[in-house]
C-alpha cells in the first residue's frame, strides 16, 4: 500500500511539473511582460492605463517584438496595491504603477525591476525624496522610478475660479485627506486665492464613507467649490453632482474625468496622452536600454491642457463659459 502511495504521488508530482511547465512556457511566449498596477477604475486612470498600452505596443511592433501585458486593479485598496506589486516583483520585466498608492508599493516591492509611474502628481512626497525637485524638468530620482507627473498648471486653474465667478467670496477645497497629492494642491490654490483677496476653506474627507456629508456642507458654505486631481472624488463624482448642483454651487475641477462627473469647467491634461508619454518611456527602457534611473520625471506643460466645460452643468446652473473653452467631448 505505501508503494502504490509513492508511484501515485510521484505520478501526480510529474504531472503537476508538467502542467507548471507548460504555463511557464506559455507565460515566456513574448519578448517582455510588464505589469500595469492601477489603484481603482475612474476615466482618468483608465486612459492613463490605454495611451500606455497603446503607445507601447505600437513601438514593440514597429520593432518586431511582442509583449505581454498584465492589467491588475486594486480597487482603490491599498493592502492589494502590496499584494499585486509583489507579484509582479518577480520576474515581469517593467511595471507601471498609475496613481500614487499604487507606485508606493511597487517601490516598496523591487529595487530592481523598472518602474513607471503615471497620474502621480508629486514625486518626491510619494517616494519620500528630500531631494528630488518636482519642478524641475531634468530631475531624475536616482533610483528604479521614473515616469510621467500630472501636475496641473495650479495657478492658472486658480485664476479660472476668479474669472468665471468674479463675485464669489468664498471657495471650498474639496479632497481627500489620504491623497497627498490633494493636499498639496489645495494649499497652492488657497495661496493664490488669498493673494487675490478671496477666501477659501478646506473641506476634507478621509474616504467615500464621509463624502457625502463633508460635500453637503462645503456646498452649503461656499461660492465656488474646488477639486483637485483626487482619485477619491473622482470616484466618486456623481455623488458630488447630486448635492451640488442642486443646491446651485458650481464646481472647477482639477481634471477632465471629474469635470465630466460634476464640474462646470477645467483646465485639464489629457491623460490618454499622459500614459502615451510614459509608454514611450518603457519602450526607451526595453527596446533601448535607458536606464530608468536616469530618465527624468516628464512635466506637463500648460501648453498641452485644453480649457473645457461641462455643457449639461453649465446649462443647468446658467452658467455661459468664456471663449477659448471647449465642450467636454467635441
Amino acid at each position: 500500500m505505501k508503494r502504490i502511495k509513492s508511484i501515485a504521488l510521484a505520478a501526480c508530482m510529474l504531472t503537476a511539473g508538467a502542467i507548471s511547465a507548460v504555463g511557464l512556457s506559455a507565460c515566456s511566449t513574448a519578448d517582455y511582460t510588464v505589469g500595469i498596477l492601477q489603484l481603482v477604475e475612474h476615466s482618468a486612470l483608465d486612459a492613463a492605463t490605454e495611451g500606455f498600452r497603446d503607445a507601447l505596443q505600437a513601438r514593440m511592433d514597429a520593432a518586431g517584438k511582442t509583449v505581454k501585458f498584465d492589467y491588475q486593479n486594486a480597487q482603490n485598496e491599498t493592502a492589494a496595491c502590496s499584494t499585486i506589486a509583489n507579484k509582479f516583483a518577480r520576474g515581469y520585466d517593467l511595471i507601471l504603477a498609475n496613481a500614487t498608492p499604487a507606485l508606493q508599493a511597487c517601490a516598496n516591492s523591487t529595487t530592481s525591476v523598472p518602474i513607471l509611474g503615471t497620474s502621480v502628481t508629486l514625486y518626491s512626497s510619494a517616494l519620500g525624496l528630500k531631494d528630488f525637485d518636482d519642478n524641475d524638468p531634468a530631475a531624475t530620482t536616482g533610483i528604479n522610478v521614473s515616469g510621467t507627473s500630472d501636475l496641473a498648471p495650479l495657478a492658472d486653474q486658480a485664476q479660472m475660479i476668479l474669472d468665471l465667478f468674479p463675485e464669489a467670496e468664498k471657495v471650498g477645497l474639496l479632497y481627500c485627506t489620504a491623497e497627498s497629492n490633494s493636499d498639496y494642491q489645495v494649499a497652492q490654490v488657497a495661496e493664490y486665492l488669498a493673494e487675490k483677496g478671496v477666501a477659501s476653506e478646506r473641506y476634507s474627507f478621509t474616504d467615500s464613507n464621509d463624502i457625502s456629508a463633508v460635500a453637503m456642507r462645503a456646498a452649503s458654505e461656499s461660492d465656488v467649490i474646488y477639486i483637485p486631481t483626487d482619485n477619491t472624488a473622482a470616484s466618486n463624482s456623481a455623488l458630488i453632482d447630486g448635492i451640488c448642483r442642486p443646491a446651485g454651487v458650481p464646481v472647477i475641477a482639477g481634471e477632465e474625468g471629474i469635470c465630466s462627473g460634476c464640474g462646470v469647467a477645467t483646465l485639464s491634461i489629457s491623460y490618454y496622452n499622459l500614459g502615451v508619454k510614459t509608454g514611450g518611456m518603457a519602450a526607451d527602457i526595453l527596446l533601448d536600454g535607458k536606464k530608468v534611473s536616469e530618465m527624468p520625471v516628464q512635466k506637463i506643460t500648460k501648453e498641452e491642457c485644453s480649457y473645457l466645460y461641462n455643457a449639461e452643468i453649465c446649462e443647468d446652473l446658467g452658467i455661459t463659459p468664456p471663449q477659448g473653452y471647449k465642450a467636454i467631448g467635441e
